[in-house]
């Protein structure tokens, strides 16, 4: 691998985000592949939010929208990260990257393969290293978090949230209903348990509240106008109130796993 190679990141949300940001920052040339509509609550610290806006900005890196890899070249020549819609990955041919990083997060294999680059790195479960791609890293929190897997699994999905604050499932604010999410609260904005943060209209017209279960900041909040089905994640509840900058910074865990990704980058960069 060389330097001005192509590292290539499957996913935008707030844990892709956060290895982005750091291939961005040791000097490294990212493309970023997205969905059609991309579903981050975390929207002030995912790069995912270039593909509504046209461009995102997190913690000093800008994220563009581009439709064709002409168009890459530009972004990269400003020193930012290009955002291109490709969900199945029919680019990666015509890149041909150095590197593939699956960090959709999706808790299963969405299509990636070992023969998609030199080096292939997914984030979570869902993926065998050795297998299905090189080297699978730890995403659950705990003290194997970032661990890096040479030869096997991570850890199996629990469906059960980590610890914040001494909250865990309840920090999360599912949809209890299908149809389409109508955002009433901002991120960033101090609830308590009960209030009303939004809404779900039902393809009949009905709505129904959207509410918290325990008080804090809203940390993560589903994009207006999303259309969802019953149990879908929509808002984040960060219990600690004093640390609203958290709302608008990458986190702990996302960073842990982005130094991992690093280095196992940096490993095939020195071989």
């Amino acid at each position: 691998m060389k330097r001005d190679e192509v590292i290539l990141v499957r996913g935008g949300g707030d844990l892709a985000t956060g290895t982005i940001h750091r291939l961005w920052s040791a000097g490294l040339k990212v493309l970023v592949l997205e969905a059609e509509q991309p579903a981050a609550i975390r929207r002030q610290v995912s790069v995912s939010e270039a593909v509504y806006q046209g461009e995102a900005v997190v913690e000093g890196m800008r994220a563009t929208l581009v439709q064709t890899l002409d168009e890459a070249v530009v972004v990269w020549c400003r020193g930012d990260v290009p955002v291109m819609v490709d969900p199945k990955g029919a680019l990666i041919p015509q890149v041909r990257p150095a590197v593939v990083v699956d960090a959709i997060l999706a808790k299963k294999n969405l299509g990636t393969t070992r023969d998609m680059a030199p080096l292939t790195i997914a984030l979570g479960p869902g993926f065998t290293a050795g297998e299905d791609v090189d080297f699978v890293v730890e995403t659950k929190r705990g003290h194997r978090l970032g661990r890096i897997i040479r030869e096997g699994i991570a850890v199996p999905n629990t469906g059960v949230p980590g610890v914040i604050g001494g909250y865990s499932a309840e920090r999360v604010v599912r949809a209890a209903r299908e149809g389409i999410f109508h955002e009433l609260r901002a991120i960033g904005d101090v609830v308590e348990s009960g209030d009303v943060i939004a809404e779900i209209e039902a393809f009949d017209g009905t709505r129904t509240p959207v509410t918290t279960c325990i008080g804090g900041i809203l940390r993560g909040l589903l994009r207006d106008g999303y259309p969802v089905t019953m149990g879908f994640k929509v808002a984040d509840v960060d219990p600690r109130r004093e640390e609203l900058e958290n709302c608008f910074l990458i986190s702990d865990k996302a960073r842990c796993i982005a130094g991992s990704v690093l280095e196992l980058v940096a490993e095939q960069l020195w071989k």
